[in-house]
């Protein structure tokens, strides 16, 4: 394995921005210090200018292998989430046939280990009748276990309060969950389809799936893990009145933690103008004060981690009236860069989005020696080109679906380099699809 030299660089990590010089040797941040020029290496990169910061960690992504992959497979979502500077992603259990069994556990990292060019690891789906499989997760066999509390079907949909409970009180591991209220949904549904027929507008999408779907099911979960001290994290928030229910404290004193995703912080109800069901997904971008809660939960501390909820479909599909498009949308390629235009906008600080999108994510989901920049540390590594802006065309995309919600926009900042456990994914543009990702290890949460 070839040894790399970053010099004259601008970390950023662990709170702090410093011009440090960074060495990888043998797949892992052999060094760190003011003056490394003199250090053999086979590669030195002059970082003058940049920024190096830990590879980002994407704890939600629908890579949608198996089943679905004339939208989206392993190769080529970890292919574009490389070029975005996501070294580790973590993919959800909603496939066909579902993830819910340790049989299809091991299919799945099986399947990615032959063409992750990232590090990967699998949720467990949560079912109906499943609860024997859950019971015997040891810690590294899943990330977290996934309940799909709405916004699903068939035996995914885990609704009924007994069965929860269960799960809540038994799991050995995180329970990650999808927090929306069906019989809410359902009823808001009617109503409007009484209004307009099949004609249902793109900007009904919030209050279909509105604030109170949220709230109802979003409190049940936190009820159920205060209850039972599950190590719970609620996924995609997405309303001011559901960030009541969590703490601003340091997240190493919490066993309740929750998530928002790059789009409820770029989108809000007017985008669905001229975007239309390209930014249909669940739950709904909603009210531009919902997304100024959002942001600001996410400077004070309630919300915890960043994550993409990466979600493919084809244009084709897109291209349907509300109730036929399907909900989701494709972001691990232009997530980073997203970031960056709310850190060139004064919301976030660059080390608030390291904080949020690496460390969090690995103290979370206590992933072993990632998430930092630190000597002994696999070197999983995106360096960043701050004030270098592109325009995002349909052409770049690499995702298999062949665009982006950004597409047009021109963005300020721009990945220049992804390192993924020591070796280049991707640099300038290109992949090295000779790149393999390892599989994420992950410590007990209970």
């Amino acid at each position: 394995m070839s040894s790399l030299l970053f010099v004259n660089a601008r970390l950023v990590n662990e709170g702090q921005c410093r011009e440090a010089d960074l060495l990888v040797k043998n797949g892992r941040i052999a060094a760190i210090g003011a003056d490394l020029h003199s250090r053999p290496a086979t590669r030195i990169i002059d970082a003058a200018g940049m920024l190096l910061l830990p590879g980002l960690i994407d704890d939600q992504v629908h890579f949608r292998e198996p089943g679905l992959t004339h939208k989206a497979d392993l190769a080529s979502e970890s292919r574009a989430a490389v070029a975005g500077g996501v070294t580790s992603f973590m993919d959800m259990p909603n496939t066909q046939p579902p993830t819910l069994t340790q049989a299809a556990l091991a299919d799945k990292y099986a399947r990615a280990a032959a063409v992750a060019r990232a590090n990967y690891g699998f949720y467990l789906g949560a079912s109906r009748d499943n609860l024997d499989v859950i019971r015997a997760l040891r810690p590294n066999d899943a990330c977290g276990i996934k309940v799909f509390m709405g916004a699903s079907t068939g035996n995914l949909l885990v609704d009924d309060p007994v069965v929860l409970e269960q799960i809540f009180a038994e799991a050995p591991i995180l329970v990650a969950t999808h927090c929306e209220d069906t019989p809410t949904i359902q009823a808001n549904e009617a109503a409007w389809r009484a209004r307009y027929g099949d004609a249902v507008p793109n900007d009904a999408h919030p209050a279909i799936r509105s604030a109170e779907a949220c709230w109802r099911s979003s409190s049940l979960a936190v009820d159920f893990a205060r209850r039972h001290a599950t190590p719970l994290h609620v996924l995609h928030l997405t309303t001011e009145q559901e960030l009541t229910l969590f703490s601003p404290a340091p997240l190493v004193n919490k066993h309740i933690s929750a998530e928002v995703c790059v789009h409820h912080l770029c989108f809000d109800q007017r985008d669905y103008a001229t975007l239309g069901t390209l930014i249909k997904c669940n739950p709904a971008i909603k009210r531009p004060e919902d997304r100024a809660a959002l942001r600001a939960a996410v400077n004070d501390g309630r919300l915890d981690v960043i994550a993409t909820d990466h979600a493919p479909h084809t244009l084709a599909e897109k291209a349907g009236s509300y109730f036929h498009a399907p909900s989701g949308v494709p972001l691990v390629q232009d997530a980073l860069p997203a970031l960056f235009e709310l850190v060139h906008d004064g919301v976030f600080d660059v080390t608030t989005v390291v904080t949020k999108t690496s460390h969090a994510v690995a103290e979370r989901f206590r992933i072993r020696e990632r998430g930092y920049l630190r000597e002994g540390y696999w070197a999983d590594l995106t360096l960043v080109a701050p004030d270098r802006p592109y325009t995002v065309c349909r052409e770049a995309v690499l995702s298999k679906c062949g665009w982006s919600p950004f597409a047009g926009r021109t963005l300020r900042a721009q990945v220049l380099m992804t390192v993924v456990s020591g070796e280049i994914a991707y640099e300038n543009g290109r992949v090295n699809d000779t790149v393999r990702g390892q599989r994420l290890e992950f410590g007990p949460t209970r």
